[in-house]
């Protein structure tokens, strides 16, 4: 049985690590970096108390250490496409996959995929300028490609010519012709593929159409789709179309996919807690949480002006019997879609802060909750990119069921087995 491979390292993990970093250096250094005291250290070190999880990750900015991560002992091997800040990564890598190939354009993503992704090979930029024979070999093809215009004109004149066309035709110009490409080029065992729900019904359905004939009929992969909602695993309504696609026929069926029940998981789950509970994390620190006063920063509530905007806004809009407006939630609430333009207002999720005081955006901490990721995750980057990222980014909890029940069809041709409930 291979090893699994853990993203978010665990306290054992960081125990190794641990003892590592006193190889270089010492209790003291340790304890200031980690802002523990060094009696802490000590405690650590003889395993008389467990390190947090975090640990990992705080050492790896003082030690030149790759996180424990093998591909040779890794159940099969994966490329990351589009990458954004690693969300697909993330659930198929605790699944056992070692990722060999990143692709991620935007440099401020990348910063925040390396801090927590340290690879071992570089992030490639644009895709578009990636040789496919350049990629290494891999079992598994994941990517959550912008959805943009498919030009198919000139395929019905084609047909009417006799002339034969295929996806170099009918995609050439959509960054999907290079997941094609690539999929052509090196034939892996299967491919995961994200996106908007709209991608369905963009271009009255022509769209879709391409993208599915082309995996199917010019690829000959076993294709299936599904769109899932994020609200099963996060409290956030988060439709996205999930294409999987096998090299070989397989019975995968969406019924063996465990989704939890929607509502399950509530606000309350996620945002900051006031009652000096909520963790110290030491690349946080006092960023988005006053953890002296046991309060959320005030910069994230609203100011008067812009608050009274939104709901005069709201309000116009009510009575020329529109929908448009902010979206006011409370701990009990599951949201609507964070997007990319989270930053601009936060409109669509604003927290109420009681009568008496103007509501207030997420944090991005909260942010990063909200999709999925825990607390480990680093955040290098200002508000506004994390907001963008965090908007752009994949529900974790999704691609982790997605790998449950993919991985066992690459490694086996079997399906896998269902979890254990909790009673």
């Amino acid at each position: 049985m291979a090893t699994v491979i853990h993203t978010f390292p665990d306290a054992t993990h960081a125990h190794e690590y641990l003892l590592t970093a006193l190889e270089h250096h010492s209790k003291t250094a340790l304890a200031k970096h980690l802002d523990v005291d060094p009696r802490t250290i000590r405690r650590w070190e003889l395993k008389q108390a467990q390190p947090p999880a975090y640990v990992v990750h705080a050492l790896q900015r003082i030690l030149p250490l790759p996180l424990p991560h093998a591909e040779e002992d890794a159940s099969f091997t994966f490329i990351d496409l589009f990458a954004g800040i690693g969300g697909i990564r993330a659930g198929f890598e605790e699944a056992g996959g070692s990722c060999v190939f990143t692709s991620e354009w935007d440099a401020y993503a990348q910063k925040t995929y390396a801090t927590n992704f340290p690879n071992g090979h570089a992030i490639a930029g644009d895709i578009t300028q990636v040789d496919e024979n350049d990629i290494p070999d891999h079992d598994v093809l994941l990517g959550g490609f912008p959805c943009q215009p498919f030009s198919i004109a000139g395929v019905s004149k084609k047909n009417a010519l006799g002339r034969a066309h295929g996806f170099a035709d009918e995609t050439q110009g959509t960054l999907f012709f290079d997941v094609a490409r690539i999929i052509a080029k090196k034939r892996p065992k299967a491919f995961l593929l994200e996106n908007v729900k709209n991608l369905r019904s963009h271009d009255k359905g022509r769209t879709f159409d391409v993208v599915i004939r082309t995996l199917k009929d010019e690829l000959g992969y076993d294709v299936h789709y599904e769109i899932i909602d994020g609200a099963h695993f996060v409290p956030q309504h988060r439709e996205r179309i999930i294409i999987v696609g096998f090299r070989e026929p397989v019975a995968f069926d969406w019924d063996i996919l465990h989704l939890p029940e929607k509502g399950q998981t509530t606000l309350k789950d996620i945002l900051h807690k006031t009652d000096g509970t909520e963790p110290y994390l030491p690349w946080d620190a006092n960023r988005y949480f006053d953890h002296m006063t046991k309060k959320v920063n005030g910069k994230y509530t609203l100011t008067d002006g812009l608050w009274n905007y939104l709901q005069a806004y709201a309000a116009k809009h009510r009575a020329a019997g529109n929908g448009f407006g902010f979206g006011l939630v409370s701990r009990d609430s599951v949201t609507r879609t964070l997007s990319a333009r989270y930053y601009k207002d936060g409109s669509e999720i604003l927290v109420s802060q009681g009568s008496r005081k103007n509501p207030r955006r997420l944090t991005p901490r909260e942010c990063a909750r909200l999709m999925g990721f825990p607390d480990t995750f680093q955040i290098p980057v200002s508000d506004t990119r994390a907001y963008k990222q965090f908007g752009n980014s994949v529900v974790v909890g999704v691609m982790r069921e997605m790998a449950r029940v993919m991985v066992p069809f690459i490694t086996n041709g079997m399906q896998p087995e269902l979890p254990i409930l909790a009673a």
